[in-house]
Formats: C-alpha cells, structure tokens, sequence
C-alpha cells in the first residue's frame, strides 16, 4: 500500500495532460461542413465519372419519358387491336355458321331434287303401266336411324292405280319388331292407350308418308311393317314389311 501511495507522487508517477474543453456543438460545426464537402466531392465525382463514359443524366432522363410515353401508346394501340381481333372473330363465327346453314339447305336442295327427279321417274313408270284401277300400293318403302339415339326414320309412298280413282280414306298402322335382351316383341304405333290406334289417311292417287318412332335406346331395331287399312275395315288392306337399312 506504502508502495502504491509513494508511487503515485515520486517522479515515476503518471503523467497528467490538459486539454481545453471544447463544446459538442462547436465539434460538430467544424466536422459537418468537411462531411458535406466530401459528399457533394464524391458525387461530383460520380456524376463526372459517369459523364465521361456517355451517360448523361438529363438525356436518360427524357429517353426515358419518352419510352414511358411510347409504352403507353402501344398499350392503346394493343387494345384497339384486341378489339378489331375480337370483332373480326365474331364476324368469321357468323359467317361460319351462315355457311354451314347454306351448305345445310344445298344439301335439303338436292335431296329433295333427287327425290322429286325419283318421282317423276317412278310416276312415269306407273301411267306406261296401267295397273289395275284403285289398286293401292306401297311403293319407295324405306327405314333408317334418325339423328337421335333410338329414333328412327320411315319414308313410303302411298298409290292408288287407275285413272277414275275414288279418293281413299283409311289409316294405317307401324308394327316394329325389336330385339331387346336377347327377347324379339313387337311395339305398335302410333302408341295408344287403345289397341286400334291409327294414323288417319285421306288421298286420291298418292300421298308421301314421314314418319318418325321412337324406341328405347338398349333396344335394337330389326324392321318395320306397314299395314293400311280401309275405312271401317278391321283387316288390313295392305301389308308390307322393310328391314333397317
């Protein structure tokens, strides 16, 4: 301890300096100008710097107002040409489907040209002929699938031979003969809670017949028989069958 206190006192005693005391805000009012001074050096420098390798400031800065601008221009003009596409598309839609419907009734056309061409031939045929007077006939007979699953299509042509013909009156009846679950029945049309149901006929020399059945869509379709019937008659006049062509 001795040592200590008599250290601290003898010419081996720590030094002691003294400063003048400066206040912090007069510290910091000579530091900040040199701070400031240094950075507004260092971004002249930059700004120098960049100068001198081509990249002006000011002209970057109006090259890219205009490609802002230019991008807005184009962002209209896509939208515009969005719309005339959209437009374009719908007017080809329309069109599409204005053809389809051309082709649809060309095609109505010419059937109907080959069936009356048909007709004309078929009658040609019948009057070098001479039949029997009132002699009725089923002629053209013909079944097919209809666009719909389980429906069908029958087309004939009803005919009354002779010249001095009375006009007929009658029915007549559809009997379908069906394959279903390996089972054969038969289905009757027109289908009626009446067993005597018929389609109502009135002609003089000859009447085309479309008709159309329906059918379960699990049952197969083997053929059809077409039986005509005279007014007041419970037996039929006429019996024909045609097989699903």
């Amino acid at each position: 301890m001795w040592r200590r206190v008599k250290r601290s006192f003898s010419i081996s005693a720590p030094k002691l300096s003294v400063r003048p005391h400066i206040p912090w805000y007069l510290r910091w009012s000579l530091t900040v100008p040199f701070v400031l001074a240094a950075l507004g050096l260092a971004w002249w420098a930059y700004g120098s710097g960049l100068e001198l390798a081509g990249f002006h400031r000011g002209e970057t800065q109006k090259e890219l107002t205009r490609l802002r601008e230019q991008v807005a221009k184009l962002g209209i003009e896509n939208t515009q040409l969005s719309s005339q596409v959209a437009q374009h598309e719908r007017q080809i839609q329309i069109e599409q489907a204005s053809n389809q419907e051309t082709s649809r009734q060309l095609k109505n056309l010419s059937d109907e040209n080959v069936r009356l061409q048909e007709d004309l031939a078929f009658f040609q045929n019948l009057t070098a002929t001479h039949g029997k007077a009132g002699e009725l006939g089923v002629h053209r007979l013909k079944l097919e699938r209809d666009r719909m699953p389980g429906e069908y299509h029958l087309r004939m042509l009803l005919v009354q031979s002779g010249q001095r013909v009375k006009e007929f009156n009658g029915s007549y009846q559809l009997v379908a003969t069906v394959l279903k679950d390996g089972q054969r029945t038969t289905h009757l049309f027109p289908q009626d809670a009446s067993e005597n149901a018929q389609f109502q006929l009135s002609f003089k020399y000859y009447r085309r017949i479309e008709q159309s059945i329906q059918l379960p869509q699990d049952a197969q379709l083997e053929g059809i028989q077409v039986r005509i019937f005279e007014q007041g008659a419970s037996e039929p006049r006429v019996r024909q069958s045609v097989d699903l062509s």
